[in-house]
């Protein structure tokens, strides 16, 4: 079977003496790894494209139902330059396309899929041309667990589904269980993070802004420590390990946003 499709790199391994292996995100069916033959050779079917930060138009060929699939060539749609040139940008691309690489399916269903990949699309867009901030950084992150199917609940508790209202206290943020609780249900979960209800608010808001809307939404130095703690928990939780992209991020954030 032979198809062509859009396609982001998401990672990229040689293999052998010419060969490489890459990981690609595709509309249809989410992640696809493929072995593109020859490509650190051939300048005509991969003329420098397969590489991080690349909208590409893709050839793809499976022979045989389970096995690898062939990629056969590439040709660039649309770059995304100025991840290559700011390293703050570019270490938050390269910790996009992690995050992608470890919890995107292999065969999800059509239209989950589609609505992933524009995500990831519109999110390189997003890094490319917003100012990249912490802000930008966990509503990225919190729009990128929506798309995946793994959106944490915040304006019901997880447990007793009652609706959190202004005035409640002694909230938490439950990660196994997959969002909030009401103060009577996290006081008898002890390993519930505590979270103020204007951040659970604020960032169910930013879930309702389109990517690139999300610099109208500014969150506090409380909420954003907020956010921080119980994303960064509910993602590993997720992913199973810290991604190795992480900390180089926090680095350039960090150096980013310190005054001068």
């Amino acid at each position: 079977m032979a198809f062509q499709t859009h396609a982001l790199v998401l990672r990229s391994v040689d293999f052998g003496e010419s060969d490489r292996i890459v990981h690609l995100l595709v509309p249809d069916s989410g992640r696809l790894t493929a072995i593109a033959k020859g490509a650190r050779r051939s300048v005509r079917r991969f003329p420098g494209t397969l590489d991080f930060f690349n909208l590409l138009r893709v050839h793809v060929e499976r022979r045989r139902p389970h096995a690898m699939a062939r990629l056969e060539q590439a040709t660039l749609q649309r770059p995304f330059p100025a991840l290559r040139v700011d390293p703050t940008r570019f270490a938050f691309g390269c910790y996009l396309l992690e995050l992608l690489d470890r919890l995107a399916p292999e065969g999800g269903a059509r239209d989950d899929m589609r609505r992933l990949f524009g995500f990831a699309a519109n999110a390189l867009a997003a890094i490319s041309e917003r100012p990249v901030d912490t802000a930008l950084r966990i509503l990225l992150e919190l729009h990128a667990l929506q798309a995946l199917g793994l959106r944490p609940e915040l304006r019901s508790c997880v447990r007793c589904g009652a609706v959190l209202q202004t005035g409640d206290s002694g909230l938490g943020f439950h990660v196994a269980d997959g969002g909030a609780l009401c103060g009577r249900c996290a006081a008898g979960a002890g390993d519930s993070i505590p979270v103020d209800l204007g951040t659970l608010r604020a960032l169910d808001q930013g879930l309702r802004l389109d990517l690139g809307q999300l610099h109208r939404l500014v969150l506090g130095p409380e909420a954003l420590a907020d956010a921080r703690r119980i994303l960064g928990r509910f993602e590993r939780f997720h992913v199973g390990v810290e991604l190795k992209s992480a900390r180089f991020l926090e680095q350039r954030l960090a150096a980013a946003e310190s005054p001068r």
